[in-house]
């Protein structure tokens, strides 16, 4: 495909937002449909970074935000059959620890300069690890073997996450977000222009990146930040 048939999807999102893991499901869905040639860069978001770096109990953490066991098992309810359909087997009853992500969003960021693959796998990864197998992803060994999975040289990761390297950059990529508006994800930003909110189904999101990709070819995303 040429380059003028091809886009840039940033995607915001947090790791342990179940709503993000259905909507990677589905952009999935959009870019084989949208005959367009899509480069897709995942950008942090934290829905909650007050929560400790260590974690905290997910039943406490949830009962805390949400009142009561059966809001949670509500709130559970409506997004398991969700995920069903994207092929997604949330195991919310297994997660134990309700993690802190700034640090997963520090490999993601490594691994973005490692490729658009390697940033793609690490992140499939790091949800399947936290809502269908409960593992912590706030927990370092479990990044650096994550990393390692992806592609990544796990022993650099290993030696950068105790250190405080790219710890600004992250917090000020999600100051960034919150400054254009951003207040929940997934928000889907293409050509860093058009911004699609929440996991939207794939013919939507198809729909609008066939749209974007015309319009750049045609110019009009020049004319438009003009």
């Amino acid at each position: 495909m040429s380059a003028e048939n091809s886009i840039t999807v940033d995607v915001v999102s947090d790791v342990v937002c179940p709503w993000c893991f259905i909507g990677q499901k589905r952009l999935d869905k959009a870019i084989a449909t949208a005959d367009v040639d899509v480069h897709v860069r995942w950008r942090p978001f934290q829905l909650d970074p007050t929560i400790p770096p260590g974690g905290m109990d997910r039943r406490q953490y949830m009962l805390g935000k949400f009142g009561s066991e059966e809001r949670i098992q509500q709130i559970h309810a409506r997004i398991e059959p969700l995920g069903e359909a994207e092929g997604i087997h949330f195991a919310f009853g297994a997660i134990k620890v309700a993690a802190n992500t700034l640090d997963a969003h520090r490999v993601i960021r490594w691994a973005g300069a490692a490729g658009e693959d390697v940033q793609n796998r690490l992140v499939r990864r790091l949800f399947q690890l936290n809502f269908e197998e409960g593992v912590n992803i706030g927990d370092h060994a479990v990044l650096v073997k994550a990393a390692g999975e992806a592609g990544m040289d796990a022993s650099v990761v290993e030696t950068l996450l105790p250190t405080d390297a790219d710890v600004e950059a992250v917090r000020n990529e999600i100051a960034t977000a919150s400054r254009m508006g951003i207040t929940g994800v997934p928000c889907f930003l293409l050509e860093g222009k058009y911004a699609v909110m929440g996991a939207q189904d794939a013919a939507t999101l198809a729909d609008a990146i066939r749209q974007v990709a015309q319009a750049k070819a045609r110019g009009e995303l020049e004319t438009a930040a003009g």
